[in-house]
């Protein structure tokens, strides 16, 4: 925190008046669903984004990055408009903008969540914006509020049509547990997620493949589960049984059918995996991380040879269950391994990453950690 404000007043010549952090995620189970009104069972990691922020007089606008030290975007709050520039300040602005305040504001951002590793660092930036000014502004708005204005603010402004999971668990999470979401109405249930005392870790493999959502992908995927629920006349795929979902196949083409296959079977899988962690089974929940990476690999066509090659060696490795995490693409995935196994896993995956000529990858681990939070004021 010191460094922030030390660094806010290096930039803009006073003192924050609030500074506010949130966090990435990882989300355990539950991949591509949340667009679909299903369930998703997140946790939050340890690395977050922190901003420090304070008003202006005036109505301009001041973005600086602690990770790019020369540039500051400037703007005025007349001149926010959705859908423009290419600038990394998007995701902030369009904070600002759905939270309609009243006056000008300088912001620093220090963004500790690595990029385009598939952890959510949008939605760590967008809800530590989003803390900072219901705090200092004082809008009153609950967290499933504010992860709403988020979200609007990374699909209308931004332009990427992300459902709500990763902003709720920034600002929802709890330390020691998983957050099983419902995201139709943004009820939660915190269910305990601690394997250190089972001998196990949850390994983050970054595999440097880094992914871009606003390239089209993302949204081609979600406007298949839309034309599916249109076709069926259903409310969304959280209202079909898999059952019945497979007897209808015939009304749908086969991109379609098999896209929504995905999103209806993770449904399940997800809630499975919370019986899993609450009878402490988790061989019963590898299995199932094991099944969701392969709907993603081969029904949902969202994984690449970075991300397979890296569970397939975890799991060769002896992990439990391994899967990717996140849009896909590109990204991270996660490993369900014994403690004593991962080093050897890391050498592996290292070595097999470097004998197929991809970037050498990143490692870490991370216990579930809370969500958003003013810092000071």
């Amino acid at each position: 925190m010191q460094d922030i404000s030390k660094r806010f007043v290096e930039v803009f010549g006073a003192n924050p008046e609030v500074v506010a952090a949130a966090p990435g995620r990882v989300n355990l189970i539950g991949e591509h669903i949340d667009y679909s009104d299903g369930f998703v069972l997140p946790f939050a990691i340890s690395d977050t984004t922190t901003v420090a922020l304070s008003r202006r007089q005036d109505q301009v606008i001041r973005i600086a990055s602690a990770q790019k030290s020369t540039e500051i975007v400037e703007t005025t709050l007349a001149e926010l408009i959705p859908l423009t520039g290419e600038s990394w300040a998007r995701y902030a602005l369009g904070v600002l903008w759905v939270m309609k305040i009243d006056t000008g504001v300088d912001l620093l951002i220090d963004g500790r969540v690595p990029l385009g590793a598939g952890l959510s660092s949008s939605a760590a930036l967008e809800c530590s914006i989003a803390t900072a000014v219901n705090h200092l502004f004082k809008k009153g708005l609950s967290l499933a509020e504010l992860a709403r204005a988020s979200q609007k603010a990374e699909n209308d402004y931004v332009g990427v049509p992300c459902g709500i999971m990763d902003q709720s668990v920034s600002l929802m999470a709890k330390s020691g547990s998983a957050l099983l979401l419902d995201c139709r109405d943004l009820s939660s249930e915190n269910i305990p997620f601690l394997i250190a005392p089972q001998g196990l870790e949850l390994l983050i493999i970054d595999t440097q493949a880094h992914h871009k959502l606003v390239d089209g992908g993302y949204a081609e995927r979600r406007a298949s589960c839309e034309r599916a629920v249109a076709e069926l006349g259903i409310t969304s795929l959280r209202d079909i049984s898999v059952a019945d979902y497979a007897a209808r196949q015939s009304e749908l083409d086969p991109v379609t059918y098999i896209r929504g296959f995905h999103a209806v079977t993770e449904m399940k899988r997800v809630l499975d995996a919370v019986d899993a962690l609450k009878a402490n089974n988790f061989s019963r929940l590898g299995d199932l991380l094991n099944q969701s990476h392969r709907s993603l690999r081969d029904d949902y066509t969202v994984s690449c040879p970075e991300l397979n090659l890296a569970v397939d060696t975890a799991l060769e490795q002896g992990a439990l269950g391994a899967r990717m995490v996140g849009g896909g693409f590109g990204g991270s995935a996660i490993a369900l391994i014994k403690s004593d196994q991962v080093k050897r896993c890391e050498t592996a995956i290292q070595k097999a990453f470097s004998d197929a000529g991809f970037k050498a990858p990143r490692f870490f681990t991370s216990l579930p950690s809370d969500g958003a939070r003013v810092i000071s004021n």
